[in-house]
């Protein structure tokens, strides 16, 4: 789970690239995006806003990997970006 802990004024999305088949996913909206945001045609772009949280999960329930879960980030152009993670587990860690 990935929490913005403040708004940016500009960039700082979080792009998922390969996220095209997602049946939940919120619809498109370009407006207020970033070039980067655009132009990387991501499927699913999140500007943070403090006190969101973004939660997606990288693994299907079949324990294989999603790719749809391949997400980076885009420059902030304007302001800060604090954001804070929270891994969740299928199975307790074992260092």
């Amino acid at each position: 789970m990935l929490m913005y802990l403040s708004d940016v004024e500009s960039g700082g999305e979080t792009v998922f690239d390969a996220a095209d088949d997602l049946p939940s996913r919120p619809p498109a909206d370009p407006a207020g995006l970033s070039d980067c945001a655009k132009k990387t045609n991501a499927s699913l772009a999140v500007r943070p806003r403090a006190g969101d949280a973004l939660l997606f999960w990288s693994l299907r329930p079949d324990g294989s990997l999603d790719p749809a879960s391949l997400h980076g980030g885009c420059p902030v152009l304007k302001g800060k970006k604090w954001s804070a993670t929270k891994w969740l587990r299928v199975q307790e860690y074992k260092a």
